[in-house]
């Protein structure tokens, strides 16, 4: 197992010292830190919570899906993981997985059962393979959205867009968004009103941006505005949402990288810094105060003043 557990305290190694400007944020709490719980993955992403308190995250070249407990253990949860990306827990508990194209059985976005075995959601569209499915978010009627970009080689497309899908049943799948260049993070409101999805095309003026879609009764996603544009540098990768609906994207690279915190409006109001690129985030904690973010090789964690917003679980 390449993954180990880091616990150090001071400031730089296991605790990060937080920029004084992050710290004027009514979100970021003042003397806030930034706690590295694990590192040593070659690539971590997808962290997920669920109600006991332990994280799950995908370390995707690896193909496995790592778990830390709430006791602070590290262990590998499942290998091989279909090539594991975005995860997250639905409604009964049941983790989801956005499944890469890195794995034979990869392209899918499947589901484990509570009794250990695998449901497949999805595989395909018009009878085409999905390109890679990266992220996904859930609404309040337990729809399942995700975004379906392509990293890497392209010569095994099937479909003609890198789109936004919707499941609304197993095997019923929608195509929801197709004006994007390559959506990888997303996230739903509350209110199940608006659908936030990264524009992330890493190739030369490719598209960086944050782009906030009006979810309309029918079900159709109408492109509202783009709420922030991260050109030229590395666009938003992951993304969650809290009770309030700002937005809380991990972007950027170097001594830029972090976790962006958004106000619906497109307002930034709020940043945390990560020693690493940082690739995702997820809820946790009893309160949902707990945020948890993957960076590079790692899993970092901090309290925030704000409920972050999950069907699952709920906050105590």
């Amino acid at each position: 197992m390449r993954c180990r557990r880091r616990s150090f305290l001071a400031a730089g190694l296991g605790w990060l010292a937080l920029d004084p400007v992050m710290a004027q944020s009514p979100i970021v709490p003042e003397g806030a830190r930034l706690e590295k719980l694990a590192g040593g993955c070659r690539f971590t992403e997808g962290p997920a919570c669920d109600a006991a308190g332990n994280v799950y995250f995908s370390d995707n070249p690896n193909n496995r899906i790592m778990l830390y407990t709430r006791g602070g253990e590290l262990r590998v949860w499942k290998q091989p993981a279909r090539s594991a990306n975005g995860m997250m827990f639905d409604r009964q508990g049941r983790l989801i997985t956005c499944n890469a194209q890195n794995a034979p059985d990869g392209r899918t976005v499947t589901r484990y059962e509570r009794d250990g075995s695998v449901t497949l959601l999805a595989s395909h569209y018009q009878g085409k393979r999905f390109n890679s499915p990266n992220d996904l978010c859930i609404d309040r009627h337990d729809r399942i959205y995700f975004t379906d970009p392509r990293y890497g080689a392209a010569d095994d497309l099937e479909q003609d867009r890198r789109a936004v899908y919707r499941i609304d049943r197993p095997g019923e799948v929608v195509r929801v968004i197709d004006d994007v260049e390559n959506p990888n993070g997303m996230a739903i409101t509350p209110d199940n009103l608006t659908l936030y999805v990264a524009d992330n095309n890493p190739a030369p003026g490719g598209a960086r941006t944050l782009i906030a879609y009006d979810i309309r009764p029918d079900g159709r996603c109408v492109r509202r505005k783009v709420l922030h544009d991260f050109s030229p540098s590395r666009g938003i990768d992951g993304m969650r949402v809290d009770v309030a609906g700002n937005v809380y994207a991990t972007a950027e690279t170097g001594p830029r990288s972090g976790v962006y915190i958004f106000a619906p409006d497109g307002k930034q109001i709020g940043f945390i810094p990560t020693p690493e690129d940082a690739t995702n985030c997820t809820w946790g904690g009893p309160d949902l105060k707990t945020l948890y973010i993957t960076a590079g090789t790692s899993l970092y964690r901090i309290r925030l003043d704000a409920q972050g917003y999950l069907v699952y679980p709920r906050p105590r």
